[in-house]
C-alpha cells in the first residue's frame, strides 16, 4: 500500500507545488495581500489554505479543538516534527521562531522564510537576543508569534521542559500566551511515527511521511494565560506545559 500511496500522492504534491504555490505567493503580495475575505487578510487566508492542502496531500485529517485568539498572541506548542508548523499555519497565520537550519530545507525552508519565520542560531546567545527583540516588536505591532519552547524535537515520546526565557517577549509586550497541544493519530498514538527517527534527515522524514497511511491530526487551542496573571516567565512556562501535557493525555 505504501507504493500505491506514493503513486497518487506524489502527483498531488507536485500539483500543489506547481499550481497552488504560485497562486499562494501572488495572494501574499501587495496590494492583494491586504484585501480582506470575511474579515481575514487574503495573505493569511492563502497561507492557511496552502498549509491545509499540504497536510491533506500527506494524508493528515485535521481536527481543531478550541479556537486561536486574534491579534497579538504568543502561541506555544509541543514539538514533534516539521509538520507542526504546517498544522498550525493551517489554522492561524503566525510568525514562527525556528532553528536556522530550516531555512536550507527544500520547499519548507523557502516557505518558512516567506511566512514571517524568525530564524534562530541554536547555541548563540547573540542570536537569541535578536530573536527575543524581534518577537517583542512583532507582538507590540499586534502580530501573532508561534514558538516551540522545548527548543527541539524529542522523538514524539514526551513533552520536554519548556525554556522560560522564550516567554519574556510576551511579558514585556503584555500579551496573552495560548498553549497549543498537537496530537497525531488516535489519542496521540502516532507521535513517534510522525517524529524524526534516530538520525533521520528532513528529506528522509518528508519522503517517509508521504507514504504513511491517512491519520488524524489534532490541534488543541487551550485556555490562554494573561501574562500579567502569573508572576514571571517561569510560572507561565510551567503552566503552559502543564496544560499541553493534560490535553495530550486527556
Amino acid at each position: 500500500m505504501r507504493v500505491v500511496r506514493y503513486l497518487y500522492r506524489l502527483p498531488l504534491l507536485l500539483l500543489h507545488i506547481v499550481l497552488m504555490l504560485p497562486l499562494t505567493l501572488l495572494a501574499m503580495m501587495p496590494p492583494w495581500g491586504r484585501l480582506r475575505v470575511n474579515g481575514e487578510p487574503l495573505e493569511e487566508l492563502a497561507v492557511r489554505l496552502w498549509s491545509g492542502g499540504l497536510m491533506w496531500v500527506f494524508g493528515f485529517r485535521l481536527q481543531r479543538h478550541g479556537r486561536p485568539l486574534d491579534g497579538a498572541v504568543l502561541f506555544v506548542a509541543n514539538h514533534v516534527s516539521w509538520v507542526d508548523i504546517e498544522m498550525l499555519h493551517s489554522q492561524k497565520m503566525m510568525g514562527f521562531v525556528a532553528k536556522r537550519e530550516i531555512a536550507s530545507w527544500p520547499l519548507v525552508g523557502w516557505l518558512a522564510a516567506r511566512g514571517q519565520t524568525i530564524f534562530h542560531q541554536r547555541g548563540s546567545t547573540e542570536s537569541l537576543g535578536g530573536v527575543m527583540e524581534e518577537m517583542r516588536l512583532r507582538l507590540v505591532q499586534g502580530k501573532a508569534v508561534g514558538v516551540f519552547p522545548e527548543g527541539r524535537t524529542r522523538g514524539g515520546q514526551e513533552v520536554g521542559p519548556f525554556h522560560a526565557r522564550i516567554f519574556q517577549a510576551a511579558v514585556e509586550a503584555g500579551v496573552p500566551v495560548q498553549p497549543v497541544a498537537l496530537r497525531y493519530g488516535e489519542r496521540g498514538d502516532a507521535q513517534t511515527v510522525v517524529a524524526f527517527g534516530p538520525g533521520e534527515s528532513f528529506f528522509a522524514n518528508f519522503v517517509r511521511l508521504l507514504g504513511e497511511p491517512p491519520r488524524r491530526a489534532e490541534v488543541h487551542f487551550l485556555e490562554p494565560i494573561a501574562s500579567a496573571d502569573l508572576e514571571g516567565r517561569r510560572r507561565i512556562a510551567e503552566t503552559s506545559r502543564a496544560r499541553i501535557v493534560a490535553a495530550m493525555t486527556g
